[in-house]
């Protein structure tokens, strides 16, 4: 046991963070994948939880591409519980120093038997739209979990003042307020649309041409918020310019593709894309949050921290 435990990183190294990075992006692939599932008619392509079927934990020919499909969705969970453990093991023996660091990578490598659980319980509900849009809810919190995990391993964990004036973090919060309904409405939109996972699933019941008119009036109101967050960054050179860019360029691109696939009939590939951008955005939503911001030994001056009113925070 002590030889395992000497092969375990003290310190932050270049390893824990390509560790991190590679969880977050694995975190969103699945969404991916789960999105294949669904889109391709898959979701009881295993037709019961945990085994593939009563009497085989794998897919059988005799299931075809759909059984294959959903199995690859299952080992793809499988490989991100395991990198989730990697990801612990990364900063077990920092537990002390930093126990920010342990506690995110505890809850997050939690949160992926708990999803395998809600997954198991969708499939053996025939695939509730409403256990299904859960399942999805957790993914993004899990994506912004692992974003403050990558966060937190590049900044430390000493005492943090705001860097920003007070009307921008409201105005960035008032943002990410919109950004989460409009992930929920959205949830909710394609619980009502075609794409249930399986020809005889059950829709939510909802006016799903209604639901997409009401989606995209928080997304356009996310958009206007960010426009003013980006002229504010700008102005005042605000230390948060790069990521409100990038959240702006990810908010763009959910909004044309919402646009392709209100015109274009929910064609599968975009409603997918659409699904992987959506824990982009809350990937860019938080590292936005996060940053408004920073360690006190990069705030370069007390003038700086007096001039935005910036109170010390942990």
């Amino acid at each position: 046991m002590n030889r395992i435990s000497s092969w375990l990183p003290t310190v932050i190294t270049s390893r824990t963070r390509t560790i991190a990075w590679i969880y977050l992006a694995a975190q969103i692939l699945l969404v991916g994948t789960g999105g294949l599932v669904r889109l391709t008619g898959s979701g009881l392509g295993c037709p019961t939880w945990p085994r593939c079927t009563a009497d085989s934990f794998v897919n059988t020919p005799e299931m075809g591409i759909h059984g294959v499909i959903e199995f690859g969705n299952r080992v793809l969970g499988i490989a991100l519980g395991l990198l989730a453990i990697v990801a612990f093991l990364s900063v077990v023996r920092l537990r002390r120093s930093r126990p920010d660091l342990f506690r995110l990578a505890l809850f997050a490598g939690l949160g992926i038997p708990a999803q395998a659980v809600i997954g198991g319980v969708s499939v053996l509900m025939d695939l509730n739209p409403y256990v299904v849009g859960f399942h999805f809810v957790i993914s993004v919190l899990l994506v912004a979990l692992c974003t403050v995990f990558i966060y937190r391993i590049y900044t430390g964990n000493g005492p943090r003042a705001r860097v920003v004036p007070v009307r921008v973090v409201v105005l960035a919060h008032a943002t990410s307020t919109i950004v989460f309904v409009t992930i929920l409405v959205g949830i909710l939109t394609t619980g009502s649309g075609p794409h249930a996972g399986d020809a005889d699933a059950p829709r939510n019941g909802l006016d799903s041409e209604f639901l997409q008119h009401i989606h995209s009036w928080p997304a356009y109101l996310t958009l206007i918020l960010t426009l003013a967050l980006l002229v504010v960054s700008l102005r005042q050179r605000l230390p948060i310019l790069g990521w409100v860019t990038l959240l702006l360029a990810v908010e763009v691109m959910q909004v044309l593709g919402g646009l392709l696939q209100a015109n274009l009939g929910l064609p599968p590939f975009l409603v997918g894309l659409h699904m992987v951008l959506a824990c982009a955005l809350a990937a860019a939503m938080t590292a936005v949050i996060l940053y408004l911001k920073a360690p006190i030994a990069t705030v370069s001056t007390v003038s700086e921290a007096v001039r935005h009113e910036v109170p010390l925070s942990r």
